[in-house]
């Protein structure tokens, strides 16, 4: 299933469960017409929705991720993160993007989500920053740049060598400082 795109596998699984793109939705909370869009026009969301619909489905995040089947050992060199194997995610309006480099999709059994990830500035600074939440719990370690994270009510600023652990069922905002980009390790748990 590796080789289709992220819309053709949410609908294989959808339809495969008999769910209307409606059930998803109320699932989901998300709208129709984004699922619609997720589905038909190759649409790539923010992880936070696609969490929630791995959820929904009953699927781990990795699912929808470039999934490989191989043996248990997962190992990845940071000279081997090549711009092609990325997933850029671009939510729609003035969001930050997030160039994710999945650190463990040849683990098919995980139950953790780890990524490599470039954060590029949002495209209006000084709008208001999008909180979004999901089930499980997140860990981030700043590698380069500043990392502007909003947990709750508390607003953080993380440099280089700064981590972060936090419940993500939380309303949160993770997006770039004032860097021009920032790198991070992250570590999604995502309970089943």
């Amino acid at each position: 299933m590796s080789d289709k795109k992220l819309g053709d596998r949410i609908r294989t699984y959808r339809e495969g469960q008999e769910l209307s793109r409606e059930e998803l939705s109320r699932r989901t909370g998300l709208s129709v017409e984004f699922l619609t869009a997720l589905e038909e026009e190759d649409v790539t969301p923010s992880i936070g929705p696609l969490l929630k619909i791995a959820l929904a489905l009953g699927q781990r995040l990795g699912t929808f991720m470039d999934d490989n089947v191989d043996g248990d050992l997962c190992m990845t060199c940071r000279a081997d993160l090549a711009e092609d194997d990325a997933v850029l995610r671009k939510a729609r309006g003035k969001r930050a993007s997030f160039r994710y480099h999945s650190l463990g999709k040849a683990k098919t059994d995980r139950h953790m989500e780890p990524f490599f990830i470039e954060v590029y500035p949002d495209e209006d600074p000084a709008a208001e920053k999008p909180l979004s939440s999901h089930e499980g719990e997140e860990f981030i370690v700043v590698m380069s740049g500043e990392l502007e994270v909003i947990v709750g009510n508390e607003r953080h600023i993380l440099g280089p060598g700064d981590s972060i652990y936090y419940n993500s069922v939380v309303p949160h905002y993770v997006g770039c400082g004032d860097a021009p980009k920032t790198d991070i390790y992250a570590v999604l748990y995502i309970p089943q």
